[in-house]
C-alpha cells in the first residue's frame, strides 16, 4: 500500500496529543463553571403580577423572567462549554473516519 502502511507513518505529533487532551478538558471546565454560575445565581422567588386597571401606575417589564440574569449568563456559559465538547467530538470522529479511508 505504499508509504502509509508503516506503523510509524501515521503517528500523531506531540502538539496533536496535547490538543486532544486540552480541548475536551477545557470544554468540561467551561460547562462546569457555567453550572456553578447558574446554580449560585438561581432565583427561588417567582414573581407574580396582576392586572390593576385603577392603580394609575405604569408597570415596567424589567425583570419579568423566571430566571435571574446571573442564571441566564451561567446557562449561556454552560452551553458554550457543551458546544466546545460537541465540536471536538465531531472533529475527532471525522478524523478517525477519514484516517480509515486511506
Amino acid at each position: 500500500m505504499g508509504e502509509n502502511s508503516t506503523p510509524d507513518g501515521n503517528r500523531p505529533s506531540k502538539r496533536a496529543k496535547v490538543t486532544a487532551a486540552v480541548v475536551p478538558l477545557l470544554g468540561v471546565a467551561i460547562a462546569v463553571v457555567g453550572c456553578i454560575v447558574a446554580w449560585s445565581n438561581r432565583n427561588s422567588n417567582v414573581g407574580w403580577f396582576a392586572y390593576a386597571p385603577l392603580s394609575n401606575e405604569v408597570f415596567s417589564g424589567n425583570g419579568i423572567a423566571f430566571m435571574s440574569q446571573g442564571t441566564q449568563i451561567g446557562i449561556a456559559i454552560m452551553v458554550a462549554g457543551l458546544l466546545v465538547l460537541a465540536f471536538w467530538a465531531g472533529y475527532s470522529v471525522g478524523r478517525r473516519a477519514s484516517s480509515g479511508l486511506r
